[in-house]
């Protein structure tokens, strides 16, 4: 089993194409290939930590839906955008606002927000975020999870920490 961590999916969005400069030419398009990068990426049997904002705006049945067609046992940490159809949905191993991780060696902090300071951040702790879409600048052992910094698919720790593992950045539009 592998672990993963996204955010900031914003399913069923449009104001997330133009907002974030997402380079797909409709909403079902992005939705479909931010769920095909996901199933591509994500096996049945690993695990994904959303970091919030997981989608604005479609009927409960559709996100349940969607929730059942990707890969992996998800856990929630909410975001400011996750209202009450996100958190209803039965397909979430676990939903809280905050939670702390021991993962091969590392340990991690996980919210939506960016922290300035997080716990045990002077022990080599790790925090990872959503929210910002790629723009703020991270401080040392943080990264932004959300799709918009990674190829729209989800990402491991490797695949942010060590150099060898990362993908170079999207191009600014």
């Amino acid at each position: 089993m592998t672990v993963f961590f996204t955010a900031d999916t914003h399913f069923g969005h449009a104001g997330a194409r133009a907002l974030y400069r997402r380079p797909f030419a409709s909403v079902p398009e992005m939705d479909t290939a931010m769920a095909e990068r996901w199933n591509e990426t994500v096996s049945p049997d690993d695990e994904v930590w959303h970091l919030g904002d997981f989608a604005i705006g479609p009927k409960p049945e559709a996100l349940a839906a969607l929730l059942a067609r990707l890969h992996g046992r998800k856990h929630l940490v909410t975001g400011n955008n996750d209202g009450p159809s996100t958190l209803a949905l039965a397909g979430w191993a676990s939903i809280q606002p905050y939670a702390e991780l021991s993962l091969g060696g590392h340990n991690v902090v996980l919210c939506h927000y960016a922290f300035r300071t997080w716990r045990n951040m002077s022990r080599g702790w790790l925090n990872l975020h959503g929210h910002s879409h790629g723009r703020l600048k991270p401080l040392p052992r943080q990264a932004d999870v959300g799709v918009d910094a990674w190829d729209f698919r989800p990402v491991t720790l490797a695949g942010i920490f060590e150099p060898a593992q990362r993908k170079p950045a999207r191009p600014k539009a």
